[in-house]
């Protein structure tokens, strides 16, 4: 009886998802095409995935830059050799300019949470192969003030974290680092203000979570590297053996 009534759920979950589908069938995140049961998991459409993010990403693998024309290997990266950049390695889904920009700007919006979710899903298996080299213990999504947070509804890392902790099989520890202060927006200074800006800006709360651990510091876009700097740097001070930084796309300006 139990197993027949156990049946009987079962049958009337996936008739109520399909009449769901029916009525409502599902589309693709970032240009609201309709998707099909072959266009996979991420909630995008082949289309997108196609313009989004390159199948393979060739960069420094320090600051995660994109290698232009055979300008630089990725062993002698002239954006970073005079930079000290406190986190070891980068990861990049893609390189922000043209509708990956435009993807990151609409993520900030809490009317797109569907979208970070699907990029999140994306970062996970495109780098899928980098992100489980790097042998993180413990994900940590770059926190955002409380302030803002209750402003804006959402935080992007938080976001694009748990994808990657449910991808990569990595718990997320949303809590260990805190933003102790609401720093300036980084977009509206320029890069040679932007280290001072977020100097002593973020605080490790619970040390034993990092201590000895390879770190995954999750964003959504890294441009100058110096709030992925300053947040390795405190999560090194709280005893993390190494720190590397995931993110949906990395900027190219010199």
């Amino acid at each position: 009886m139990i197993r027949w009534i156990g049946r009987l759920r079962q049958g009337i979950s996936v008739l109520a998802t399909a009449g769901r589908g029916l009525l409502f069938p599902p589309r693709c995140a970032c240009c609201d095409a309709e998707l099909f049961e072959a266009d996979g998991p991420w909630s995008l459409c082949p289309d997108c995935l196609a313009r989004l993010a390159p199948s393979a990403w060739h960069g420094c693998r320090r600051c995660g830059s994109e290698v232009l024309d055979c300008d630089f290997s990725p062993e002698r990266c002239p954006r970073c050799t005079n930079l000290s950049l406190r986190f070891d390695a980068a990861v990049p889904l893609g390189s922000y300019h043209g509708e990956l920009r435009d993807v990151v700007l609409r993520m900030k919006r809490p009317s797109h949470n569907a979208l970070a979710l699907a990029m999140g899903r994306l970062l996970a298996e495109r780098r899928r192969e980098e992100l489980l080299a790097l042998q993180a213990r413990v994900i940590v999504p770059v926190p955002m003030f409380w302030a803002r947070r209750l402003g804006r509804g959402t935080n992007n890392p938080d976001v694009l974290a748990g994808c990657l902790g449910q991808a990569l099989g990595i718990p997320v520890c949303r809590h260990v680092l805190i933003r102790r202060r609401n720093t300036l927006p980084q977009a509206r200074l320029p890069p040679s203000r932007r280290f001072e800006n977020v100097r002593g800006a973020f605080r490790v709360r619970c040390p034993d979570a990092v201590r000895d651990a390879r770190v995954l510091l999750v964003d959504d876009v890294l441009t100058t590297g110096a709030t992925c700097s300053e947040a390795a740097k405190m999560l090194k001070g709280a005893g993390a053996a190494s720190v590397a930084v995931a993110v949906v796309a990395r900027t190219q300006e010199r």
